[in-house]
């Protein structure tokens, strides 16, 4: 379904992915590990347009992304959850899930109740303002905000950092029913347990560059990803 070819991108004269290959397809989570600075994030930029590659090849059911624009990527199929939220703060509930339908306006009331259906706090709170949400919350209407675009794929980057234990488990939960519901995702997430216990496919990205991928069972006994990123 989405699928990355040799993909290089730089900042400047910095290469922070040096020719990867990455696939995701069709209703599976496949998460994509690695330490800080090792080119995890960058990966989703690129993806969803916000950074473009020197070279290498993204195609989305079949069709090239490379030169598209983020919001051309969007209304393709592909939404992206930004690490740390980033929901606008003095903006309704209701206000950040329209600005999350501006690529088909006319889905809107269709769209708002399969969000609603899935966090019934958003509806319950639709006049809320965002920036008065916990972190939680605000997870919770990233999340919904990504789905009003209707996206087939969902990338997701940390969507449990800074959570108690307890919405992490909701967080976790909402995730596996993306899958259930259809969509695909690419997940980054520093938690390689929880990222590895929820996903299909795995890849571990080291300095740049695609170290180990295989199904994420596998990943889970794996010696050198058992010290690096499960705590021995």
């Amino acid at each position: 379904m989405l699928v990355l070819q040799s993909v290089q991108t730089s900042y400047g004269p910095i290469k922070a992915l040096k020719g990867i290959d990455m696939e995701v397809r069709k209703g599976e989570i496949v998460c994509l590990l690695g330490s800080n600075g090792a080119g995890k994030t960058t990966t989703l930029m690129t993806i969803s347009g916000i950074l473009h590659p020197d070279a290498g090849a993204i195609t989305f059911e079949g069709e090239s992304l490379t030169t598209l624009s983020a919001d051309s990527i969007v209304r393709k199929g592909i939404c992206q959850v930004p690490e740390g939220r980033r929901i606008f703060q003095k903006l309704t509930i209701r206000g950040n899930l329209e600005m999350g339908a501006f690529s088909d306006p006319t889905s809107f009331g269709g769209n708002l109740e399969t969000v609603y259906a899935l966090f019934p706090i958003l509806r319950e709170r639709a006049d809320q303002m965002g920036g008065t949400l916990s972190g939680g919350e605000q997870q919770m209407l990233a999340m919904g905000r990504a789905l009003m675009a209707r996206p087939k794929v969902i990338l997701m980057d940390e969507p449990s950092m800074g959570l108690s234990p307890i919405m992490v488990q909701e967080i976790a939960k909402i995730i596996r029913s993306f899958k259930e519901l259809g969509f695909s995702v690419l997940l980054i997430e520093q938690n390689a347990v929880l990222a590895l216990h929820l996903a299909d496919q795995a890849y571990v990205l080291e300095t740049g560059s695609i170290a180990l991928q295989g199904q994420a069972r596998d990943l889970l006994a794996n010696e050198h990803v058992k010290k690096a990123y499960l705590g021995g």
